[in-house]
């Protein structure tokens, strides 16, 4: 679906069929797993993070690569149940904590189903996962996640949305009559008398929270057409009392949960009608039933209370402050829920218009100083509130703190500061815990908080709790501490650990990288292994390059991981083998060195010959002298071309060695010349001394090869183009056989023709 109108859609709600589909496959559960946890971590970063904070960057990064049209081949149909998730109808082949809260958080929204479409970028994702940070009922007094994600114009992901209404109207079986009987019963006369299946259906509506607001909707919406503010309030009284009846005498085990279902439902009330529903009734269990629901509402059910009327901005301020102060006298609490409501109210399109800090200010001192006590009071007590209330605003003014005082506090519960308040309480956990049961029990929710950390990128976080586990674990503590601390670590770095870790690797800077690899080598060489095959099959170039300065890092240790890089099939893993013993250096490394001389990746030959060249001793030598000599003449070819390439100071050694130790003759003559003609490219002194000897060699019964020998050496003699090169000439003029004579004095005249070309064109 294309057009932005059809991004959103609503579905009844429906059960998990009995046959439930097979299995999904290991492939599509990893596929699966993956998009939870960067879903759950990116949500989760956005809301606890400000805006510019790196963990942000990096989760919404993450989820928008997997979903990008590389990664991901088509759109993902994920349905939503209360505790998991099925992808095409199909559950996971095993359970995930990061799919069961991902799935928690989507049903707390309403959303049905999921389809995630390829392409979604960084800040496309961003706004869909702070429209899902906000709280379930602030959304949906914006008219449910359906229309607000449909304003948004969002289009990298279709939502279905369950509408209870329609569930509880379209069953099957004559449920809407029953459904219509309740409603009945609720709106006419003063009896409440339903048959076993609308009792049913009524305990089935009080167990359930939404049900509930749906039917005191429906009740207050019905009354609503043939009476005023006293109908509604007698058919929802007779609703609340008919729930408690039918729940006390067919199930009284679930009577306190249905209360707390009731408060949270009287939430979703008009303040005009809370302050009916509080209101006299004409006999003695309104206000004991009322009392009861209304004690059982919590904080949060009062201020969302409080953030849905401010929001829909239909409601007189007066009547909202009325029900506020009759929900709470305490003054102290009304600060505190008003702070919660302020936080609702700034998560949604009001908190992002201009001067909404100035609207709530005077929104909350309404809430807080104007209401009215006449229908709760006496004349003469409320002359006494009255009173009271002006002696304390006076207080206060006399006593107001400065903004920058109030700053100060407000800092201090700020998501960082909680978030670092968290941290300090584990790491002090961890610490000051005496009890060897009691610390072990830690570990746990301890791994899981590092993975948390490693997710998002927080390492400074990270790196203090893992210092404390290092210390544990190689302390002088007792053995079963110790044992606990070790477990802990095994049990980090079997997991997600390096997965965590390489993904973050190429976008982290200096400073960060820097503690990514001391908290790596505070593991010890446990951790090597998991780095080599981190190593092995990482294609980012960035991330092999810091994954090898961390294996460089473990010094001897991370020798051992040699083995396995050089066997990858990624050429590119290969060449950072060779690059690891070139590091390490020694002679230790020349038989490693000797396997890749015959790879088939060319830059493969190439580093290795670079890195026996680095070696530089005659063992080294000798092995490039053995591969010459035994390989076949596509591998000398190879092997030569590498070396020429070579254009410093520890190539003269090597074809000096070359023209020392290898035949001029046979099948090695082409790598003999080749040597012969690199010296003279290199115009490295070193080399004037082998092609002087290699000058003086030939056989008079092989006239054209002993020629193109000597032709090479003088040649190459001439491109050093020292005063001790042409000395050698010279004297192979004077001294040498008729053809040294002539290669010699070929190279002399050419010289001395240069030489004077160049002083003419100097002239």
């Amino acid at each position: 679906m294309s057009d932005t109108d059809q991004q959103v859609t609503h579905w009844p709600a429906r059960p998990v069929p009995a046959d439930v589909a097979a299995p999904l496959g290991a492939s599509d559960t990893a596929r699966l797993t993956d998009f939870a946890r960067a879903c759950k971590a990116a949500a989760r970063a956005v809301v606890l993070y400000p805006g510019g904070h790196p963990a942000i960057a990096a989760t919404l990064g993450r989820i928008a690569h997997i979903t990008s049209a590389a990664a991901q081949s088509g759109s993902l149909t994920i349905t939503v149940l209360p505790d998991g998730l099925l992808l095409d109808d199909r559950p996971p082949a095993r359970a995930d904590a990061a799919i069961t809260e991902l799935a928690t958080l989507l049903h707390s929204h309403l959303i049905g189903q999921l389809t995630v479409h390829a392409g979604g970028d960084v800040e496309a994702w961003r706004a869909f996962l702070v429209l899902l940070g906000r709280s379930a009922e602030a959304v949906r007094a914006d008219g449910g996640i359906s229309r607000v994600w449909t304003t948004m114009a969002g289009r990298h992901v279709e939502l279905r949305e369950i509408d209870y209404a329609e569930v509880l109207r379209e069953r099957s079986g004559g449920d809407r009559a029953i459904w219509n009987r309740v409603i009945a019963n609720c709106l006419q006369g003063s009896a409440f008398e339903l048959d076993e299946p609308g009792i049913r259906e009524l305990l089935g509506i009080a167990g359930d929270s939404d049900q509930l607001v749906e039917l005191m909707t429906t009740i207050e919406a019905s009354a609503g057409a043939s009476g005023g503010v006293g109908t509604k309030t007698a058919a929802l009284m007779r609703m609340l009392r008919g729930i408690v009846d039918v729940v006390s005498k067919n199930d009284p085990e679930r009577l306190e949960p249905v209360l707390r279902n009731m408060a949270s439902a009287v939430g979703h009330c008009s303040p005009e009608m809370l302050l009916a529903l509080l209101g006299p009734q004409g006999d003695e269990e309104g206000p004991r039933l009322m009392q009861a629901v209304i004690s059982r509402m919590t904080d949060t059910t009062i201020a969302r209370f409080v953030a849905r009327h401010v929001i829909a901005e239909s409601t007189p301020t007066n009547r909202l402050a009325q029900a506020f102060q009759t929900l709470v006298r305490d003054g102290d609490q009304q600060q505190r829920l008003l702070a919660l409501a302020r936080d609702d109210v700034a998560a949604s399109p009001l908190g992002s218009t201009e001067g909404f800090e100035s609207v709530w200010n005077h929104v909350a001192e309404e809430l807080l100083t104007s209401y009215s006590d006449e229908p709760f009071v006496s004349d003469a007590y409320g002359n006494e509130l009255s009173g009271a209330r002006m002696q304390a605003v006076e207080v206060e003014h006399v006593s107001d703190d400065p903004p920058e005082r109030i700053g100060a506090w407000l800092r201090t519960i700020a998501t960082t500061a909680l978030r670092a308040l968290d941290l300090a309480l584990v790491l002090d956990l961890l610490r000051i815990e005496q009890e060897e049961d009691r610390w072990g029990a830690l570990m746990k929710p301890v791994v899981g908080l590092l993975e948390d950390l490693l997710l998002v990128g927080d390492f400074d976080a990270t790196l203090a709790v893992i210092e404390v586990l290092v210390k544990e674990a190689g302390g002088n503590g007792s053995t079963a501490r110790r044992q606990h601390a070790i477990t802990a670590i095994d049990l980090l770095i079997a997991g997600t650990m390096m997965r965590h870790v390489t993904t973050h690797l190429a976008t982290i800077d200096e400073a960060q990288f820097e503690r990514v690899k001391a908290m790596c080598v505070s593991l010890g060489e446990v951790l090597v292994r998991p780095l080599a095959e981190a190593l092995s099959v990482e294609a980012r170039p960035r991330t092999r390059e810091r994954l090898t300065s961390i294996l460089i890092a473990f010094g001897s240790v991370g020798r051992r991981t040699i083995e396995r890089l050089k066997s990858s099939q990624n050429p590119a893993v290969r060449r950072t083998a060779i690059y690891l013993m070139r590091e390490f250096g020694g002679s230790d490394a020349l038989p490693d060195l000797t396997e890749l001389l015959d790879d088939s990746e060319q830059q493969v030959q190439r580093e290795a010959v670079r890195a026996i060249l680095n070696v530089g001793t005659d063992a080294a030598y000798r092995i490039l002298e053995q591969a010459l000599g035994s390989g076949t003449a596509r591998s000398r070819e190879a092997i030569m071309q590498s070396i020429g390439l070579v254009r410093d100071e520890r190539a003269a050694p090597l074809f000096a060695y070359i023209l020392g130790h290898i035949d001029h003759r046979g099948a090695l003559a082409p790598v003999y010349l080749r040597a012969i003609e690199s010296l003279g490219a290199l115009r490295d002194p070193a080399g004037i001394a082998p092609l002087r000897d290699a000058l003086y060699r030939g056989e008079w019964w092989a006239p054209r090869r002993t020629a193109a020998l000597r032709g090479a050496v003088a040649l190459a003699l001439a491109r050093i183009d020292t005063p001790e090169s042409v000395a050698v000439l010279e004297e192979a003029v004077t001294r040498g056989s008729r053809g040294i004579r002539t290669a010699a004095r070929t190279q002399l005249t050419a010289g001395r023709a240069r030489r004077l070309a160049g002083r003419g064109g100097n002239a």
